[in-house]
């Protein structure tokens, strides 16, 4: 490096950030214009598009984490009571909603934090 340069490492991670966050809110505006006639607005759309990308970005580590931690306990599962008990824990970690979908937000479907073990 040389002396009196800055690294600029945190400039690019930002316009990362801004050109990922461009292309999923692309991305949504342009699934929901293919949908055709829809009583909604532009705005309400883009609003949907955008709660979709924060939410998924929020709630995404927090169900990846609860994944892992029954991949990890269906271990013991598996040890102690047998594959059923363990294919339901991992069922029951792993299924369920994965992203948060602009219908989510909007109230037309509901997030599922666990899967069904049917």
């Amino acid at each position: 490096m040389v002396e009196g340069e800055q690294p600029n490492g945190g400039q690019q991670m930002k316009r990362i950030a801004a050109i990922l966050l461009g292309l999923a809110l692309v991305g949504q505006s342009t699934a929901s214009f293919a949908e055709g006639n829809t009583p909604e607005s532009t705005g309400t759309q883009i609003g949907a598009g955008v709660g979709s990308v924060v939410g998924s970005a929020v709630y995404f580590p927090f169900k990846a984490s609860f994944c892992i931690l029954g991949g990890v306990s269906s271990g013991f599962a598996l040890v102690f009571a047998g594959s059923k008990a363990a294919e339901k824990v991992v069922g029951t970690t792993c299924r369920g909603t994965w992203a948060i979908t602009p219908n989510v937000v909007k109230g037309k479907e509901t997030v599922h934090f666990t899967g069904n073990t049917r």
